[in-house]
């Protein structure tokens, strides 16, 4: 069942009855878009499934919210008044045009023409009644609607992220005849990374790269361009900044409390929203715009700045691990949904790659297929790499992969052009094809030297220039502020 393609003619609700402003209602309320095309007949007649699918994840909608979805019946409740409304119009529209011809045939004061103005009112009366109770009814029913997540893949291990499945090991771990140390220590030494005496100037989990650690940067970014692009990736640069229409469409809630979103200053920029990854300014490209099926599947890739403010953990404090902002570049896809495997198939494809880029930069990781509460609103079915990190002693994500079936098509309007002419909603599929600074730690770490040294994977070598990484010849910079316990003179008054 889908709902209605048309501009509705009401208020626009500043919050839903949850308590969070949602972006995307406003966004279609003032006309920008169509409304999202909700599969609801799936959410009344499989409901079960639907609740079990809701309480396996993590978020913040629960089984009881979908019984009140289905126990009030809002949606059916809604397709009722929406079909009375538009009986009613057709028959006002006829009304109309009975009047005019009584007019002229009858005159004004003939029987059949005054009957025609009593039935005229009476429609209108009923049709004033009806737009305010259709305006509540689809407030109710979105305010709880958009919140539903994904329906699952049936091969998801159910849980937390401890339930995460390990799908393949690739690689060996490295073995040292020294103790390995971490990337933070590394890079200080090797003049790559600064984070210390920087609260005051970009706050804390903010960092510089300097010297071969700005030059990995690129080295890292443009490997990964150039090999996504030699098989057939779209390269884009995309908006750092964006609506919050967009993130929720993609299943983000840049609203919530205690958010992962930055929102810039409401009064003077309104519902603008730095990105977290750049699936966001894809997506964004693509909304409410139809794709040809000769050109599918697509497959993009961009290069962006990713800002989060990681507000929910108090781990990984120091180091690049979870930081602020940090380079990704980002594989995104969009499919068609004729056999229902497409967008499967492109993911695979996605993970392949993935697996491709990191063999080759020598790391040793695995491939987790990730539990339901790890999967977020959007994705019916994702895959996490996890890179050994030797200082760490352990395995961390350096990156992962959602196939969001059409979660976010159905949200932002994505479609595709048949060979008909008819539309048809796509799938989209993201991943990330590099997260620069995570990527860093697991080079530093795996291909460190006894003598502090670190060796450039092959791969590398020709985007580094170098074959490793060694101390820099010009002197560290040296602190000179209060923080410390003594200052050296400051220089004399300069006399004229």
């Amino acid at each position: 069942i889908q709902c209605s393609r048309q501009r509705t003619r009401v208020f626009i609700p500043h919050r839903f009855s949850h308590g969070a402003r949602s972006s995307l209602y406003e966004h279609v309320r003032e006309g920008y878009s169509d409304k999202p095309e909700l599969d609801m007949r799936a959410v009344c007649e499989e409901t079960d499934k639907v609740i079990a699918n809701v309480e396996n994840r993590k978020g913040d909608l629960r089984g009881d919210d979908v019984r009140n979805i289905v126990s009030v019946c809002v949606w059916q409740e809604l397709q009722a008044v929406k079909t009375e409304i538009s009986g009613l119009e057709e028959q006002k529209k006829h009304i109309s045009d009975t009047v005019k011809a009584l007019v002229v045939s009858k005159g004004y004061y003939s029987t059949e023409y005054t009957q025609a103005l009593q039935k005229g009112r009476e429609i209108r009366n009923r049709l004033n009644q009806l737009y305010p109770k259709e305006t509540e009814l689809d407030q109710e029913h979105y305010g709880r609607a958009l919140r539903l997540p994904n329906a699952t893949h049936p091969d998801v291990p159910v849980g937390d992220e401890s339930q995460a499945r390990v799908v393949e090991l690739v690689g060996q771990k490295p073995e040292f005849d020294f103790k390995p140390r971490g990337h933070v220590e590394l890079g200080e030494e090797l003049g790559l990374i600064r984070q210390r005496h920087l609260a005051h100037v970009s706050g804390h989990r903010s960092y510089y790269l300097r010297g071969a650690g700005a030059r990995l940067q690129t080295a890292l970014q443009n490997f990964a361009l150039d090999t996504l692009q030699r098989r057939g990736f779209i390269p884009m640069v995309v908006p750092d900044m964006l609506k919050g229409a967009v993130f929720e469409g993609c299943g983000m809630q840049p609203n919530a409390h205690r958010s992962q979103v930055y929102s810039l200053d409401q009064a003077r920029f309104p519902d603008l929203n730095l990105a977290g990854t750049g699936e966001v300014g894809v997506a964004g490209y693509f909304m409410d715009h139809a794709v040809n099926w000769k050109d599918l599947p697509v497959r993009t890739v961009c290069s962006s700045t990713c800002y989060r403010a990681e507000t929910d953990t108090g781990r990984e404090t120091w180091g690049l691990y979870r930081v602020h902002h940090f380079n990704k570049v980002e594989m995104f896809g969009i499919t068609a949904d004729e056999t229902g495997e497409e967008s499967s198939q492109l993911l695979g494809e996605f993970v392949s790659l993935q697996k491709e880029m990191f063999s080759a930069l020598e790391l040793h990781y695995r491939v987790l297929d990730m539990p339901t509460q790890e999967l977020g609103p959007p994705a019916h079915r994702k895959y996490d790499i996890e890179a050994w990190m030797p200082g760490r002693d352990s395995y961390g994500e350096i990156s992962s992969g959602s196939n969001c079936t059409d979660y976010q098509s159905r949200r932002l309007n994505i479609l595709y052009e048949r060979e008909d002419g008819s539309l048809q909603y796509a799938h989209t599929v993201n991943a990330t094809a590099c997260a620069i600074p995570r990527t860093i730690i697991a080079i530093l770490e795996t291909h460190q030297t006894k003598d502090g040294t670190v060796r450039v994977p092959r791969a590398l070598q020709p985007y580094l220039g170098l074959e490793v990484i060694e101390t820099p010849k010009y002197t560290p910079l040296k602190y000179i502020g209060p923080n410390q316990p003594s200052r050296p003179p400051r220089p004399a008054p300069k006399t004229r």
